[in-house]
């Protein structure tokens, strides 16, 4: 169905491929188009729970591919507008999927593949995986992947390596908050399993709305507003099926039908 990806289903947990290892996973139009596709077929898909972004071959992603670079400067203002519209949208749909999304890094994630890794949920990296926001070494800036690279690692780390493109090492990219995990790369695989099957412990509803939370409370003064907003989240939450049989389950000491259906 997809020209550029392939989709592999465990269980409940999708692993979308990015499946261009002879230029190294790097994005051009048809992969731009066809990650937007598949997000919003899988956030759709209430047998999914779980959703893992991956890269075939030796690297996640190479960022920008040379010769969308080149048709792209070509452009006129307008053009290129709607280009970066559309890989803005991709990244939103991936950011924004009611499920958790995990980042499975090995090797280079370069420019967009730093902010595929920051649009994720969550991200775990081999000891290999290297990160840089390189737009300025073409003369360019980051802009369409900023807002998830500065929600990952904040404007102070921002200010100097958007400005730098320094490349970012897997056990720094740790440090800053870019990933929150680094292992060998022969255990890579194995660590977003654990991760994957821990997040299939929770309630689905309550891990959306837990999402939700975090872009509503986020930066926001502690004051009466907030507070009124977080106590009518939690009111809401309480009142759902889910919760109500979570909370059950736990003093009946048996499985919520979450973990049945996972």
């Amino acid at each position: 169905m997809y020209q550029t990806l392939d989709i592999k289903r465990q269980g409940a947990v999708a692993t979308l491929w990015m499946n261009r290892p002879d230029v190294f996973n790097a994005f051009d139009e048809q992969l731009i188009a066809d990650l937007h596709a598949a997000c919003t077929e899988l956030d759709a898909d209430d047998s999914v729970r779980i959703v893992v972004l991956a890269g075939r071959g030796k690297h996640f992603s190479a960022g920008a591919d040379l010769n969308w670079m080149k048709r792209a400067s070509g452009y006129t203002e307008a053009e290129n507008r709607a280009d970066a519209l559309r890989f803005a949208g991709m990244l939103r749909a991936l950011s924004g999927m009611r499920k958790p999304t995990i980042a499975r890094v090995q090797g280079a994630a370069l420019g967009g593949g730093t902010g595929l890794t920051a649009a994720c949920d969550m991200a775990i990296a081999s000891e290999d995986a290297s990160f840089a926001t390189s737009e300025v070494k073409f003369g360019i800036i980051p802009a369409v992947i900023s807002p998830y690279v500065l929600r990952a690692i904040g404007p102070r780390h921002a200010l100097r390596y958007f400005q730098s493109a320094e490349r970012i090492g897997a056990r720094r990219a740790l440090e800053m908050g870019l990933v929150g995990e680094v292992v060998p790369l022969q255990d890579l695989d194995a660590a977003v399993q654990k991760l994957a099957d821990t997040l299939l412990t929770c309630g689905p509803g309550a891990q959306f709305a837990a999402k939700q939370l975090v872009g509503a409370v986020n930066a926001r003064p502690i004051d009466d507003a907030t507070t009124e907003e977080t106590a009518r989240r939690i009111a809401a939450q309480r009142a759902t099926d889910e919760a109500r049989d979570g909370i059950t389950a736990f003093l009946d000491k048996r499985p919520p039908q979450w973990m049945a259906q996972a």
